[in-house]
């Protein structure tokens, strides 16, 4: 997986991530656990660097069967990571898949995430071939709902306790961008 920059704009470039990533990964998520744990699974107490290793194994070989793509976020001016984007759940059938994203505290509220799901999509869209990301989140987390509004991912619904995290039972809420709908995604920054 290269190191340069994979997909960018005036702002941020995402690329695979890489092995001298995990140090910077680790301490994002570590920094930003109190807004994670909520919303994701392993954004626990017990989080440590071999979870970062253990997440970097899986995505090499995810992208080396073409079955996810995760993106490292960074800035273009200093290269900070920023958080990560990716594309997972990939059904070639339906050329669907899903789409997730987390942008650490401190980059929170400077439109990161909404710029790395604007080149992401754009990535599945054209390159991949996808037709349709899903969005799914728990209906209480707003930030996460405010970057689907944000890129013109139309709402589709809410499924009643649709989503548990650990042993917390959320309503899910649903958004989609398709291929053939989503001039919105593809505007230049």
């Amino acid at each position: 997986m290269s190191a340069t920059p994979f997909l960018t704009d005036s702002v941020i470039f995402l690329s695979p991530p890489h092995a001298e990533d995990l140090q910077e990964i680790y301490i994002a998520v570590r920094e930003s656990l109190k807004e994670l744990h909520p919303w994701i699974d392993w954004a626990t107490d017990v989080y440590d660097f071999g979870s970062a290793s253990r997440w970097f194994d899986h995505v090499q070989q995810a992208w080396s069967h073409s079955t996810a793509f995760q993106f490292a976020i960074k800035d273009v001016q200093s290269g900070q990571f920023l958080g990560i984007c990716g594309l997972d759940g990939i059904d070639k059938k339906s050329c669907c898949c899903n789409l997730s994203y987390w942008v650490r505290t401190g980059a929170s509220g400077r439109g990161i995430a909404t710029r790395a799901v604007r080149l992401v999509v754009r990535f599945g869209f054209q390159k991949l071939g996808l037709v349709r990301a899903e969005i799914v989140i728990a209906a209480s987390n707003h930030s996460s709902k405010r970057v689907a509004q944000k890129v013109g991912a139309r709402y589709e619904g809410t499924k009643n306790d649709g989503m548990v995290v650990r042993s917390e039972v959320y309503d899910a809420l649903l958004f989609s961008l398709n291929r053939a709908e989503s001039d919105d995604v593809f505007r230049p920054d």
